[in-house]
């Protein structure tokens, strides 16, 4: 909004200015007064009005490229509002994502408690039948420790998700992620040749290279002053003079006054010449600002890629792995109800279990995370 009006401002400078007065002074004692025009008042009242008016007719061509730096920064700045509309969303999304991943990690947490507990029923029961010594009841009352100090650890970061994704939402109310989403995660078919052109036109680089545009037009802007400046001004008044406060009485005395002028500084302590070279200063950083986020754009595009085929492989390899470890923990733990292993293989499946749900759930978090990113580098949802 700041930007449009700047434009309308800078349209408006094209137009004449335009000014009314309109005075009453009261002279105590009654005398003749004349005032800074040289009019003469007699009496105890002297009124006047008027209005003047000007206009700028040539000022080495500054407005029209004002107007230009102008429209640039609109550009600029409705290419800002869609890159921080996606970075919000990017904020939110990666919060509504941790909130998943928190879920995820909890039932993961529940899952460890129980055949924690299973596994401790399982040793005291060979205990009591002599078929397994007491350390592994007192390893099986470890586990189930660990897993109940999981699972509360893992509530807690639940939690403080939850309220960190309804701070960044604004809401008086709990705002968490829905769980239907916990397992279902989000897919893109990427194509590269295509996000590679939406990277090139991506807000950031369509906002740097509108202001490099504007810096373009202000460089320009700076050379005005060395060409003369051209105004024309009237004035119109009339004034009188009455014994009492009146504006309505007749009897003024009307002047005008038409002016045109000319005026060319010719030496102004070189400060045209600063101007100047702040101004090429500035243009030259626009223009190595728009290279690099052109750059940016296309570095951030093959990382964020990047990020999500390999978080795709991980998820796909973790599922096996997720599975793989199930069946191993299964077997462990038939293995050793029959006295075929030992409770040590069991916990060593049990912590191979846990690492594979975990790696699961980061690899998911990576994959939505790395897709926002993508988003919110080319303005779009994919």
């Amino acid at each position: 909004r700041s930007s449009r009006a700047a434009v309308r401002s800078a349209y408006a400078a094209f137009l004449p200015t335009l000014d009314v007065q309109a005075t009453n002074t009261q002279n105590s004692p009654a005398g003749v007064v004349v005032d800074s025009t040289g009019h003469v008042f007699s009496g105890k009242w002297q009124n006047s009005q008027g209005f003047s008016t000007g206009l700028q007719l040539f000022d080495g061509l500054s407005r029209l490229y004002q107007i230009r730096a102008n429209k640039a920064e609109v550009t600029a700045a409705r290419a800002n509002e869609v890159t921080q509309t996606f970075q919000i969303a990017l904020l939110v999304s990666q919060q509504y994502y941790a909130v998943l991943a928190a879920k995820e990690s909890e039932s993961a947490a529940k899952a460890e408690l129980d055949q924690a507990e299973q596994q401790l029923a399982v040793s005291r029961a060979k205990v009591q039948a002599q078929t397994a010594t007491k350390s592994d009841s007192l390893r099986a009352i470890i586990q189930v420790g660990n897993a109940r100090l999981a699972l509360l650890q893992a509530r807690n970061d639940l939690q403080t998700a939850n309220a960190t994704l309804t701070r960044l939402v604004g809401e008086p109310y709990k705002v968490t992620a829905n769980a239907a989403d916990t397992l279902t995660g989000p897919t893109v078919d990427v194509d590269s040749a295509k996000l590679v052109q939406l990277a090139g036109v991506s807000p950031a680089v369509q906002q740097a290279q509108a202001q490099q545009v504007a810096a373009q037009a202000q460089y320009r802007a700076s050379h005005a002053p060395y060409f003369p400046n051209l105004s024309v001004a009237y004035n119109r008044s009339r004034y009188h003079s009455d014994s009492s406060f009146n504006f309505a009485n007749g009897g003024y005395k009307y002047s005008g006054t038409l002016r045109f002028t000319v005026s060319y500084p010719l030496f102004n302590g070189l400060t045209r010449e600063q101007d100047v070279v702040n101004a090429q200063v500035a243009e030259e950083n626009a223009a190595a600002a728009a290279q690099d986020a052109a750059l940016l754009a296309q570095q951030n595009l093959i990382s964020y890629i990047g990020t999500l085929r390999t978080a795709q492989e991980q998820i796909d390899i973790q599922q096996v792995s997720v599975v793989a470890a199930e069946e191993d923990l299964r077997v462990q733990q038939q293995r050793y109800q029959l006295g075929a292993s030992i409770l040590l293989d069991v916990l060593t499946s049990q912590t191979q279990l846990t690492q594979a749900r975990l790696a699961l759930i980061q690899a998911r978090y990576d994959y939505r995370v790395a897709k926002a990113q993508l988003e919110a580098l080319i303005g779009q949802t994919l």
